[in-house]
């Protein structure tokens, strides 16, 4: 067709470009810029991606080292105190260490003056309970029959009072009688031996109070 006989009035795509082509037909040629920066966006946008990867995992991994590097006190064995375990000598505080505590108990002291040596064991002997438990002047009897006395040695109840103002068991005796009053007291465990003039005015030469 000619373009005598386009039938077509003509418009802006008849317009000729340098060249020779049509406007309709091709379109003009696009600059390199134009087609490179897509590319260059694309690398830029990975290259930033792969930095802050890079970065982030570096972060984290020294973040790791950082808390995997406990402190030494945290994990060093804690030794025992030295107030806790006991001190250097092994020895446990609460342990007795033998010694006394210098509040040793005394023992009552002896009035009994006489020397059991010199004793008469002939002479006669009266034993009574002033208060002892029942059966104890026959006990003390027979037992300082048992020490060798062989003379008059009897057991009774101290019905007369005789008893009365001692708190503990007693020996009397009459004069020059200490001696036999220290090996009777011997015999019975007592601790007290007092010269009594009624016993040195009574048929007996000792007189035992039980208590």
């Amino acid at each position: 067709m000619t373009k005598s006989g386009y039938p077509y009035p003509p418009d802006e795509f008849d317009v000729a470009v340098p060249g020779g082509a049509p406007v309709g037909v091709h379109r003009a040629p696009r600059s390199g810029w134009s087609s490179a920066w897509p590319f260059l966006l694309v690398a830029v946008v990975c290259a930033a991606v792969a930095w802050g990867g890079i970065t982030l995992l570096s972060g984290d991994g020294g973040g790791a080292e950082a808390s995997g590097d406990a402190s030494p006190s945290a994990s060093a064995p804690v030794s025992p105190s030295p107030s806790a375990s006991g001190d250097s000598s092994g020895e446990p505080s609460g342990e007795p260490s033998g010694e006394p505590s210098g509040e040793a108990s005394e023992e009552a002291p002896s009035s009994v003056s006489g020397n059991p040596a010199n004793a008469d064991l002939t002479a006669g002997v009266q034993v009574l309970n002033s208060g002892g438990p029942t059966g104890a002047a026959g006990t003390a009897a027979e037992t300082i029959k048992t020490a060798g006395f062989t003379g008059t040695v009897d057991a009774a109840d101290d019905t007369a009072g005789l008893g009365q103002g001692y708190a503990e068991t007693t020996v009397l005796y009459g004069a020059e009688r200490a001696d036999t009053a220290a090996a009777v007291a011997e015999a019975i465990g007592a601790t007290s031996a007092i010269e009594s003039a009624e016993v040195t005015s009574s048929p007996y030469a000792v007189i035992v109070i039980i208590k």
